[in-house]
C-alpha cells in the first residue's frame, strides 16, 4: 500500500473509539503515523464547536493509545465527500467505523459505508464498536471475477505480510452451478500471488449448506466459524453479480460477527 500514513476517520462516537485503536494496531505493525479525521457539517462550524471538538479528539487520542501515533484534523465539508477527498493525500489506507444498518450522525453505515470505499482512493478497513482488536492471524479472501482483482491483492498482501497472516481463498460450491472463467482465472491469479510471496493460504470449496442467492451470508459463517481476523472484499461490483452486490457488500460491512472488512 503506498502513502506515508493510516488515514481514520472519527465522529467521537464509541465506534470511532474502536477505528483509532484498530488504527494504532496496524500503524504499530506497519511504522506508520495516523491521521485522525474529524468533519465539521455545515451546522457545527462555529468557533465554539470547533473548540469543543478538537478538546474531544485530545481526549479520544488519549483515551485510544493514539496520542504518540495520532496527528487530528479538522475540516469542513459534507462527510462523505471530505474524507474521500483526504484520501487522495497521500495516506496508504483509510480505517472507518460503520455503526451498522440503524446509523448515527455522520451516517457511515450500510450503503454510505459502501459509497465511501468506493470513493475512496485507498484500501479501507470497516470495523464495528464491538470488533477484536486482536491482530488478524487468518484473512478470508473470496473468489471474485472482477477485472481488478490486483488491487485487492495487493492490499491483502500487505495486511497479510504485517500480521503474519494467512489468507484463506475461500469459493462457495453450489450444487449444479458453474463457475465462469473470470472467476477461476482470478481465483488462480489469488493463488498464485500468494504463494509466490510467501504467504500461508489455504484453497478453500466450501459446499453450500444454506439457501442463498448471494455469498456473503455463507462467506460471514465461514468466517466466524474459523476465527478469521478479516475478510477482504471488492468494494465496487463485478458484471456477473452486480444485480445483487450492493445489499451483499453492504450485509459484510455490517456483518453480526463484527468481523473487519477490508475493501478495495
Amino acid at each position: 500500500m503506498p502513502g506515508t500514513d493510516i488515514l481514520c476517520t472519527t465522529d467521537l462516537t464509541p465506534v470511532s473509539d474502536t477505528a483509532l485503536r484498530y488504527a494504532v494496531l496496524v500503524a504499530q505493525r506497519t511504522e506508520s503515523r495516523i491521521t485522525q479525521l474529524h468533519v465539521l457539517p455545515r451546522n457545527e462550524r462555529t468557533p465554539e464547536t470547533r473548540t469543543a471538538v478538537e478538546a474531544a479528539m485530545a481526549e479520544q487520542r488519549m483515551r485510544c493509545g493514539a496520542q504518540e501515533l495520532a496527528t487530528p484534523l479538522l475540516v469542513e465539508d459534507d462527510v462523505l465527500k471530505g474524507v474521500a477527498q483526504e484520501t487522495t493525500r497521500g495516506h496508504r489506507l483509510l480505517i472507518s467505523g460503520t455503526h451498522g444498518p440503524r446509523g448515527l450522525r455522520q451516517s457511515l453505515f450500510g450503503a454510505d459505508m459502501l459509497k465511501l470505499a468506493r470513493l475512496s482512493v485507498v484500501p479501507t478497513i470497516v470495523v464495528q464498536e464491538s470488533s477484536t482488536l486482536e491482530p488478524p492471524r487468518t484473512i478470508v479472501l473470496p473468489v471474485a471475477a472482477h477485472a481488478d482483482i490486483d488491487r485487492l491483492l495487493d492490499a491483502v498482501c500487505s495486511m497479510a505480510r504485517a500480521f503474519g497472516a494467512a489468507v484463506h481463498v475461500y469459493q462457495l460450491v453450489r450444487p449444479n452451478e458453474h463457475p465462469s472463467d473470470a472467476l477461476l482465472t482470478n481465483k488462480a491469479r489469488m493463488l498464485h500471488r500468494l504463494h509466490t510471496e510467501g504467504i500461508p493460504c489455504d484453497d478453500v470449496m466450501e459446499p453450500s449448506t444454506i439457501f442463498s442467492i448471494g455469498f456473503a451470508e455463507p462467506t460471514i459463517r465461514y468466517a466466524e466459524r474459523i476465527g478469521a481476523g478479516m475478510i477482504a472484499i471488492m468494494a465496487h461490483a463485478s458484471d456477473e453479480y452486480r444485480y445483487i452486490a450492493d445489499a451483499e457488500k453492504e450485509r459484510m460491512l455490517t456483518n453480526g460477527a463484527s468481523i473487519p472488512v477490508l475493501c478495495a
